[in-house]
């Protein structure tokens, strides 16, 4: 029996940029999951005081991602969530709701790897999915400034993309050449000050934001 895969991207989302579609789009590309799924934070506790209304995130998520050739679901499982947002409860419950046997793939960029340390039962993770990073061309852990024991965990659970697939959860993966140093600080600059975000938007969200007004008060 094939085993369901279950492709899951997480942030802020303010906005959702071209970084965010590339990291689905890679992940996609090497996994062929059943689902997309994208996860908009409420509160998340490493970002406090976002100023663009959950609805609005969400409605550029659903501008983002036309035409994918797996279905896209918008979770806003965290935007519904009272308090700060943690991923290793946003990842609990989806186990709870997807089941034992699906594989769950959480895609994550180099910076979080690089702080993955800070995150709530970070180790726990693993219980529930799979890890699965973009990194930058000529990426290594020996070299590159990462806690010792984020190193130490994800290199004895490094897989290849079928291990990812056969799983339930538990592995990891780095794809060391993807370079997507795109940043939603600095579109939000840009955006305020009037300022060429060139391709860094898709097309329909950057429409969406002119035509709403967003980030003009950053």
């Amino acid at each position: 029996m094939t085993r369901r895969c279950v492709l899951l991207l997480g942030g802020s989302f303010d906005p959702v940029h071209a970084g965010h579609v590339g990291l689905a789009h890679y992940f996609g590309t090497l996994l062929h999951p059943d689902e997309l799924r994208l996860i908009p934070a409420g509160q998340p506790w490493q970002k406090p005081g976002l100023k663009t209304p959950a609805a609005d995130r969400i409605a550029m998520l659903e501008l983002a991602f036309p035409n994918w050739p797996m279905p896209v679901v918008i979770d806003d499982q965290e935007v519904r969530r009272d308090g700060a947002s943690y991923a290793i409860d946003t990842l609990s419950a989806l186990r709870g709701e997807l089941g034992p046997e699906t594989s769950l793939v959480l895609a994550l960029g180099a910076d979080q790897l690089a702080n993955l340390h800070t995150w709530r039962d970070w180790r726990q993770l693993f219980d529930f999915a799979h890890l699965c990073f973009a990194a930058r061309p000529g990426f290594s852990m020996t070299r590159d400034v990462l806690d010792a024991e984020v190193a130490k965990e994800v290199a004895r659970r490094l897989a290849n993309p079928p291990q990812l697939r056969s799983t339930p959860a538990g592995l990891a993966f780095i794809a060391p050449n993807l370079a997507l140093d795109v940043s939603s600080t600095t579109i939000r600059a840009a955006l305020a000050a009037g300022g060429d975000t060139g391709r860094l938007l898709p097309a329909p969200v950057l429409d969406y934001i002119q035509r709403h007004h967003l980030y003009q008060t950053y």
